[in-house]
């Protein structure tokens, strides 16, 4: 049931970001919104406010934004024509349908900026083991030593030792610690190992053999860095999404990694369980996801329109019906192909394998 409940609240929420982007946008720039929907498919409740009709949809797997037209087949009396989506200036339309991706990488960056300045609990830089045979063991460093220092730079975390280590390239770093009330210095050279990185390509890297003692701290920001941190983390996640897809493309990433609905309750339900900050922090990434998947030129999804506006731009008219129509048809199929896809990967790893 918790897989449910997340799995809706994460959903729920990130399509009316979404759509909300592209109805504050149209309205702003007076085009005249009819519906605003979340979910698709037959209405299960709605009402009318002013001239939009607000509505909740039997398919909660997606939502969508009517604009007065929208749809080049569709008659609009003349004196409401100024109102139409259609007749805006193309700057205009595309601010209106990159609208929907930026609200969605704008709340992740809310998300990040919230979490930073309220408080996120880290592992506090103090050792709980060193590894026999490796060079920190050799230095001298011993469990329940504090990192303060490497080099010149500050430590207030384990993540820091995580960046700047393997950053030295094998050069000999000094390490400033606190064993219990005397502050040592000790020289270090890190060792190059092989490993894996999060796309399961092998790397190398450097370490000097030290695990955190798991002692974790709560981390606040102040308002001005916890913003720039936000910005930044919104940053970081947009490009592992990208490189992540690129990788897919080029096969370094199994395609059967691809996940669709099930997957994604799966996971906020996990999250769910495992508390309040670790759904917050899985729906700021999922809101990255999602705007930068609707970025694909495809036909249907907001990088699809961005594309034929582009070319509208280009030429100094919009394509004929017949053409757009052609490529929402194409760009339906790909999307279901895809959905289809995703569900049966899904599917697969829900059921049991059997052994040899």
């Amino acid at each position: 049931m918790i897989h449910i409940l997340a799995f809706l609240w994460v959903l729920g929420v990130l399509i009316f970001i979404h759509e909300l982007g592209h109805f504050l946008v149209a309205k702003l720039r007076g085009v005249k919104v009819l519906k605003f929907s979340l979910g698709f498919g037959p209405k299960l409740i709605s009402k009318k406010m002013g001239e939009t009709e607000y509505m909740i949809s039997a398919l909660p797997l997606g939502g969508y934004v009517k604009l007065l037209g929208d749809d080049p087949g569709e008659k609009v009396p003349k004196q409401e024509e100024a109102r139409t989506f259609r007749h805006q200036p193309v700057r205009r339309r595309m601010a209106i349908v990159i609208a929907g991706p930026l609200a969605n990488l704008l709340f992740a960056a809310f998300i990040f900026s919230t979490l930073f300045f309220v408080g996120i609990p880290q592992l506090s830089p103090v050792v709980g083991k060193v590894v026999d045979g490796f060079p920190a063991q050799q230095a001298g460093v011993r469990p329940g030593d504090v990192v303060l220092k490497v080099d010149k730079e500050r430590i207030t975390k384990w993540a820091d030792l995580l960046s700047v280590i393997p950053k030295s390239e094998g050069r000999e770093l000094l390490l400033t610690l606190r064993r219990g009330e005397e502050i040592i210095k000790i020289k270090v050279t890190p060792r190059a190992v092989t490993g894996k990185n999060i796309f399961g390509e092998k790397t190398k890297t450097y370490q000097i053999g030290i695990v955190p003692s798991g002692e974790a701290m709560l981390k606040r920001e102040p308002i001005h860095k916890a913003v720039a941190k936000g910005f930044y983390q919104t940053w970081h996640v947009t490009k592992l999404v990208v490189v992540s897809i690129v990788k897919i493309i080029q096969r370094v990433i199994p395609a059967k990694t691809i996940g669709g609905p099930i997957l994604i309750a799966q996971m906020a339900g996990k999250q769910a369980k495992e508390g309040l900050l670790s759904l917050i922090f899985f729906t700021a990434v999922l809101s990255i996801n999602l705007g930068i998947l609707n970025l694909f030129p495809i036909p249907i999804l907001d990088g699809g329109h961005l594309l034929f506006l582009t070319l509208e731009s280009i030429i100094g008219r919009p394509l004929s019906v017949k053409k757009l129509e052609l490529a929402q048809q194409i760009g339906l199929i790909i999307i279901i192909l895809l959905m289809v896809f995703a569900f049966y990967n899904d599917i697969m790893r829900i059921i049991p394998h059997g052994t040899k």
